[in-house]
């Protein structure tokens, strides 16, 4: 069965099934149509169903034109159907896994893909999981599931774990030149992951399990998140000493060994970076092992968007407002600047707590238009006109999207509290800096 695998992946002839459509799953679908593969995107939302069939794209990082010329060329093709994972060679599942209220990981979603697999898959199929999630879920979740089926790792199936590493909207790194981490549940199974891979991905770099490509996420996304936290701290205090932090942190950014530069913000956001962490503080809690490192990251980080609150209350005092009935506008409201999504955003809970406060409160953003409030209410992003600036209370710059015209918000704004940074080069009095 592992010959006949890697000499389908050789010829390209074997058929790729990859379960979730998303931020991950769509743009790989596209990089192993591109490669020369017949694909099927398994989805349960059929619109996404639909959009793709129809060659229209939903993903910052796919172009239309580009998912148009493989559905042409018959590549690739979307369905609700899970029977037809019957059919394939290959199935990279690609779906959510949040965290739930408790702050420990839903993998309901891995569990009801892993359901359909064992129902309709074949044997000699490649499985790869490359959802988010902790040390160990690809040997529970995957392998033990299919081998009390009666398909047994590196024989009768092949299993491994590669971690996505999607950052939406990043103009060089895509899906195709971003290096790929695998590891598999055995030797045979690694090696036909690498080779899968390798047709669509320009760099494979392969480690020993799947358990330790699991935590090469969690050690990425930890290393970032916790980094985060120190300097939102370091511009906490440099705010009480009247020190600009941005300034600090773009001096000491000239050091050219021994630095990285991390910035400031409102709070974190995105499905990785908040998520992440806690996904290995849950899991180093059943070895006796207490991350207190990380949970005191994760405290400061998840914090930041009721110190932006506090700030917005200490400028709105100084010109003799209360937050209540304080008419203000929050500037982007996805997570990162230039892209649409508005998972885990800090926007999100800035607009609720101040909201909460007795705000009057309107947002703009030309990706994310729109969101559902707590109530289920549909709030919709208002024009950026000379007239709504000039109306608002306060600005409070969340997301630095490079579509804004900064200087048209700085000319008509009465204040501006600037939480990324974003008018940096400006130096009129309305602006303070977070």
């Amino acid at each position: 069965m592992k010959e006949t695998l890697h000499r389908k992946i050789r010829e390209k002839s074997a058929t790729i099934g990859i379960i979730g459509q998303g931020y991950v799953g769509l743009p790989l679908a596209v990089e192993f149509a591109n490669a020369g593969f017949n694909v099927i995107g398994f989805d349960i939302d059929p619109a996404k169903v639909e959009k793709i069939n129809t060659g229209v794209s939903y993903i910052v990082d796919v172009k239309s034109e580009d998912l148009k010329a493989v559905v042409a060329k018959k590549k690739l093709c979307a369905t609700a159907d899970f029977s037809r994972l019957g059919d394939v060679d290959s199935i990279s599942i690609c779906v959510p896994t949040p965290l739930r209220k408790t702050k420990d990981p839903d993998i309901s979603y891995i569990a009801a893909s892993m359901e359909q697999i064992c129902k309709y898959m074949k044997k000699g199929a490649l499985v790869v999981l490359e959802s988010t999630t902790y040390p160990g879920t690809t040997t529970e979740m995957v392998r033990e599931p299919l081998e009390q089926k009666g398909f047994k790792a590196g024989k009768d199936t092949f299993i491994c774990f590669s971690p996505e590493r999607v950052d939406p909207g990043n103009a060089v790194y895509n899906t195709k030149n971003t290096p790929k981490v695998i590891g598999g549940e055995t030797p045979a199974c690694c090696e036909l992951g690498a080779a899968l891979y390798r047709t669509c991905i320009n760099t494979v770099h392969i480690v020993g399990t799947s358990a330790e490509a699991e935590m090469v996420k969690l050690l990425e996304n930890t290393f970032r998140a916790v980094n985060i936290a120190l300097v939102n701290e370091l511009m906490m205090m440099c705010d009480r000493m009247g020190i600009n932090i941005w300034n600090v942190i773009n001096a000491a950014a000239t050091k050219p060994f021994g630095f990285m530069p991390f910035y400031p913000g409102p709070g974190i956001g995105g499905h990785c970076i908040p998520l992440d962490p806690m996904y290995l503080s849950w899991k180093a809690k059943t070895y006796d092992f207490y991350n207190r490192f990380i949970e005191l990251a994760t405290d400061i980080n998840g914090n930041m968007p009721y110190y932006v609150i506090h700030r917005v209350s200490r400028i709105l005092n100084q010109h003799e407002k209360p937050i209540k009935n304080s008419k203000i506008l929050i500037l982007g409201m996805a997570y990162k600047a230039n892209v649409d999504d508005l998972r885990e955003s800090p926007g999100l809970e800035l607009y609720r707590l101040l909201r909460a406060e007795g705000a009057y409160v309107v947002f703009n953003d030309p990706h994310a238009t729109s969101f559902k409030s707590m109530l289920g209410k549909i709030v919709r992003s208002t024009d950026l006109t000379e007239e709504t600036l000039k109306n608002q209370d306060l600005i409070i710059v969340v997301t630095n999207h490079k579509t804004y015209d900064y200087g048209f918000v700085v000319k008509h704004a009465k204040l501006i509290l600037d939480t990324r940074n974003a008018l940096g080069l400006f130096t009129e009095p309305s602006i303070v800096r977070l």
